[in-house]
């Protein structure tokens, strides 16, 4: 089952590069005829029966084949074909020369495909865990500041109904003023946008 947008990524590619994919993309279906293609990543991917198989890649300057799964990768690494410098299983690819004879190739792809429907292979995409971030605490209005909304009923309501990261914005602002003149400023310009409706930043907004 082949994929046109397989096929548009290997049109994109570069000259040299373009018969190594081919290649090892028939080599791919000759070895496993049930395999699905997919774009993952930006590149062509290879399932079979929903999990990933091997996947193609090509560069400015290189290709690169990746077989996934730790049983397989264990194979290849025995068997000294895994290299290093590359994205993938078998280095920076530049020519079809540079890949094992197809025999050799067809044997480990189908000996993936094994591992896959035994359930022996683990290709599992590991997510990475997503940080839950702790909420901020509450937005407390500097004393001053709270006492000028108090005697605002038009600025008091309209900064009750903002939502915390704009409060937070006004009360920052207000807190780093450090001498008592112009947080007094800051405290008045506040009390009149709010009253206008107006976030901290509003001048700059579109």
């Amino acid at each position: 089952m082949t994929d046109p947008k397989v096929d548009v990524y290997i049109a994109k590619a570069a000259p040299f590069a373009q018969p190594v994919l081919t290649h090892l993309r028939a080599l791919v279906h000759k070895a496993c005829p049930e395999v699905v293609e997919e774009i993952k990543w930006g590149r062509p991917f290879f399932l079979h029966r929903g999990t990933i198989l091997c996947n193609i890649s090509a560069f400015k300057a290189h290709c690169s084949f990746g077989f996934w799964g730790a049983e397989i990768g264990r194979v290849l690494r025995a068997d000294g074909v895994v290299k290093d410098g590359g994205m993938g299983s078998l280095g920076k690819i530049t020519s079809v020369k540079e890949l094992p004879p197809e025999k050799q190739m067809l044997g480990y792809l189908r000996q993936a495909v094994a591992l896959i429907e035994s359930g022996k292979g683990d290709n599992r995409v590991v997510v990475a865990r997503r940080v839950v971030k702790a909420p901020k605490p509450p937005v407390e209005a500097p004393t001053e500041f709270a006492a000028a909304l108090k005697k605002n009923k038009a600025a008091n309501a309209a900064y009750a109904a903002l939502s915390p990261s704009c409060k937070r914005e006004y009360a920052e602002w207000i807190a780093e003023a450090k001498r008592p003149e112009t947080r007094q400023r800051c405290i008045a310009q506040a009390v009149e946008w709010i009253g206008e409706g107006k976030q901290r930043n509003w001048k700059y907004q579109g």
